[in-house]
């Protein structure tokens, strides 16, 4: 190997590496983001696993920082960040240019670690889309303790003054579920929520719809197991958009997980009269999920104030509800007896610039 390729491997492999700590760290101290924070840790790993495959000693035999004549070359701005945005933009950058450099020059040592590097590489575009445009939107759902499902035929009162009884209580995330609306009322009705939420600081999910979700700006949609795929839903929402995913059985969750989602609900956790189902898993399916994943765990089914404690101590990130709120008379004073249940210390609804710590 000449040694200009040795210098061009060795500099780029140090790109990766010092990129994805950066990513890393912020993934885990600015955005609380276990499962994104693994991944950047997942790709160092990788990436030393490209080390390897060069030879690490001739990498670092081949090294010359003293000769080195781009050391002295900034741009006014390289020097300049404005946000920990800006810093993380920054790193993801030059994260997958220098993944695609590292697997060019790759092809001429090892077949083997260039195949490696293109896999960091899309694995890096990915994550990218993780943190820059779903991100924050992420951190904001791990602070959410109430999600509450509104579907009109339910509400004891008018759906919009239901909905913001609701968020007045404590819910954290709406989920607008209207399985027989046109689309043209779907997305007046889910316009009227994104108003609604945002005046309140709380995130919108669409029940199965990412085109009304697109459309009415909300922040994501769910599916459920025999819905659209997360891939499918996003491709058709676009990346910036949660994507949740319903699931009953263990082996639903692992099939959601090797999907990516933004979080999984687990249930129904008790008998539900909203979807009634022939078996109640319980918390003990959800404190197995949570054993399998990182992501937000959200228990579903049957959760009153009564049991909610149950579902959380189970490790549930939070707990989703319908009738249990928006069935009562007084939906703002059902949502915080459930509130005050699952978690009394955490933020009443997913502020932007809130911390779960």
């Amino acid at each position: 190997m000449d040694s200009s390729t040795l210098r061009i491997l060795d500099a780029n492999l140090n790109r990766v590496r010092e990129a994805l700590r950066v990513i890393e760290d912020y993934t885990r101290f600015a955005l609380d983001d276990a499962d994104a924070a693994a991944q950047a840790k997942r790709l160092r790993h990788e990436a030393d696993g490209v080390a390897a495959r060069l030879g690490r000693s001739t990498l670092l035999s081949g090294r010359d920082i003293q000769n080195d004549v781009g050391r002295e070359i900034k741009t006014p701005d390289e020097l300049r960040r404005g946000t920990s945005q800006d810093v993380v933009a920054a790193a993801l950058g030059r994260l997958t240019e220098a993944a695609r450099a590292l697997g060019e020059y790759a092809k001429l040592v090892s077949p083997q670690a260039a195949a490696a590097a293109e896999q960091i590489r899309y694995a890096a575009y990915e994550l990218e889309q993780r943190v820059v445009l779903r991100g924050e939107r992420r951190r904001r759902f791990r602070a959410v303790r109430l999600y509450v499902i509104l579907t009109a035929a339910l509400c004891r009162r008018d759906w919009v003054e239901t909905a913001a009884a609701a968020l007045r209580g404590g819910a954290g995330c709406l989920q607008l579920r209207e399985k027989e609306l046109r689309d043209a009322e779907l997305l007046r009705r889910a316009r009227q929520l994104r108003a609604l939420t945002r005046e309140h600081g709380a995130l919108l999910i669409l029940n199965d719809r990412p085109d009304i979700a697109r459309l009415s700006g909300a922040d994501g949609v769910h599916v459920g197991p025999e819905d659209l795929s997360v891939g499918e839903a996003r491709r058709i929402g676009g990346a910036h958009l949660l994507v949740g995913k319903s699931t009953h059985t263990l082996e639903q969750v692992e099939a959601a997980l090797a999907e990516e989602p933004d979080y999984v609900a687990v249930g129904p956790m008790f008998p539900s009269t909203t979807k009634p189902q022939a078996h109640a898993p319980g918390p003990g399916l959800l404190a197995e999920a949570v054993r399998h994943t990182e992501l937000p765990v959200v228990g579903i089914g049957g959760i009153t104030a009564a049991n909610a404690g149950q579902v959380f101590a189970a490790g549930a990130s939070c707990v989703c509800v319908c009738s249990t709120v928006i069935s009562t008379e007084d939906a703002a004073a059902a949502a915080r007896a459930v509130r005050a249940v699952v978690s009394p210390a955490a933020p009443s609804a997913a502020q932007p610039g809130g911390s779960r710590r």
